[in-house]
């Protein structure tokens, strides 16, 4: 009984993991085609994190999210930064990691939207 109970319990799990996890080509991920400054497609959500592809044809404003820390990865486009008090440009390749409570926006510079890959610890 407990060996059968061990099994069931066992597969259970492996089936779950199975189906957990998940590879995509998110490159060939395009954003509806009527959308007016900010397009975000949810990748995948579950209890622990969120990650989405985002599109931003002009700007994001100046914002902090109290709860989470967000991670952004810069996949297409170019843009301004801030980041607290400080302003750089971002490009394909960039990494940014912004701790809960930092305000923070974009500007986009590139005359195509930014693409990018964002994670964070709850949905946005």
């Amino acid at each position: 009984m407990i060996k059968s109970l061990f099994s069931i319990i066992a597969l259970f799990i492996l089936a779950h993991m199975s189906f957990g996890q998940q590879v995509e080509i998110i490159a060939n991920f395009q954003p509806e085609l009527n959308y007016e400054n900010v397009h975000v497609y949810e990748l995948d959500s579950d209890p622990l994190t969120s990650t989405y592809l985002i599109w931003v044809k002009s700007d994001v404003k100046e914002h902090y999210h109290a709860e989470h820390t967000e991670v952004v990865y810069v996949l297409e486009g170019e843009g301004e930064l801030t980041l607290g008090d400080t302003k750089r440009i971002i490009r394909p390749g960039d990494y940014i990691f912004i701790p809960k409570g930092t305000r923070h926006s974009v500007l986009v510079k590139s005359e195509s939207p930014m693409k990018v890959l964002e994670c964070s610890d709850t949905p946005i």
